[in-house]
């Protein structure tokens, strides 16, 4: 079967990896499936071009239903067509009207969804037209790459820390793609604060520059503040070694699907310090497999109790490490997205 898959693209990103990781699986399974950026197309009309290119696609999928889905609703697309909850549109997107009509046409002809929790089922099945029963749940599957060209030092030095001190540096890493969703502002000024009293404690934040606008914004911030700092987007085995490198890992999103940093920290032993929302708290419990703030006051008393109970901390790496082994398989996320293809035969 020929497929298309519609997702949004932006290097180093969450969805991108998602995206490549379900197109290997579909590809396994003897398809061919096309990844295209949702980016590329201004409207429906255009994707209905593309699917009828000879030979022409039998089926397509996409990741989120408005950025991308909504571009397999036009009149001429009369292929199958499944599709995967971002977490935004959900989360956000079905806040606005017009959106959340657009992606209630999406559910009702998809012959799949796919969300990443029970929670997010649950919060489609009360936003949107009820399609419960065409709702599966399959949470992302998580592999972690550590490359040995790796220099911690080097990392540290070009994100502008001092590496006087390298190895008694306690580093917390945010990372995130850099636009207001990810909120990587929202601890800036308590970090700062906490870095004067003790300038080992240093945050560096990490990721693709998504929102220009807002990346120039985050940059002047952090260039007048004191023990935060900017690194540049590197590949995902040099994110993962860095991460493993850290004392912990920071997210603070004011909205999550599922993010793939968490469940990446956990499989590499790294604690999580995690805002406190539902995408959040579906993968992160609190005190068993990481910590979980809901202010950035909070955030300092739990990365000081980080700091200052090793059997907490032990605890955290070694649940969350389970945690991700007994839950994120690739193995089930890869027979899930391959049964799934098949209703759309």
């Amino acid at each position: 079967m020929k497929l298309l898959f519609l997702a949004c693209l932006s290097p180093q990103t969450g969805n991108h990896t998602t995206a490549e990781r379900i197109r290997s699986y579909i590809e396994s399974a003897g398809h061919t499936c096309e990844l295209r950026d949702a980016a590329e197309f201004q409207s429906p009309a255009e994707v209905a071009n593309l699917v009828s290119q000879n030979p022409p696609f039998e089926a397509a999928l996409a990741i989120h239903l408005f950025k991308a889905a909504r571009l397999l609703l036009g009149k001429h697309i009369q292929v199958p067509f499944g599709v995967v909850f971002g977490g935004t549109d959900i989360n956000e997107d079905v806040k606005v009207k017009q959106k959340r009509v657009v992606m209630e046409q999406v559910l009702l002809k998809a012959r799949f969804a796919v969300a990443f929790t029970d929670k997010l089922k649950e919060d489609a099945e009360m936003s949107l037209l009820s399609q419960g029963s065409k709702i599966y749940v399959q949470p992302q599957g998580i592999q972690t790459y550590v490359t040995d060209k790796f220099s911690w030092t080097e990392f540290l030095r070009s994100s502008g820390v001092s590496t006087e001190h390298a190895d008694e540096l306690r580093v917390f890493l945010l990372v995130c793609g850099l636009r207001r969703v990810k909120d990587p502002l929202y601890l800036v000024k308590v970090f700062s604060e906490w870095h004067c009293e003790n300038p080992l404690n240093v945050l560096i934040i990490i990721g693709p520059k998504i929102d220009p606008v807002f990346t120039v914004e985050l940059e002047a911030v952090v260039q007048r503040t004191a023990g935060v700092f900017l690194a540049q987007e590197r590949s995902q085995q040099e994110l993962h070694a860095a991460m493993k490198r850290c004392f912990a890992m920071v997210n603070s999103s004011i909205s999550e699907g599922m993010s793939a940093a968490i469940l990446e920290a956990m499989d590499l032993g790294v604690p999580v310090l995690a805002r406190d929302i539902p995408g959040n708290s579906a993968v992160v419990q609190h005190e068993f497999t990481g910590l979980l703030y809901s202010s950035p006051k909070e955030f300092l008393h739990e990365a000081r109790r980080l700091l200052s109970d090793l059997e907490l901390r032990e605890r955290v790496v070694q649940n969350g490490k389970l945690y991700v082994e007994e839950h994120h398989s690739l193995k089930q996320e890869r027979e899930t997205y391959q049964r799934l293809v098949d209703i759309l035969h």
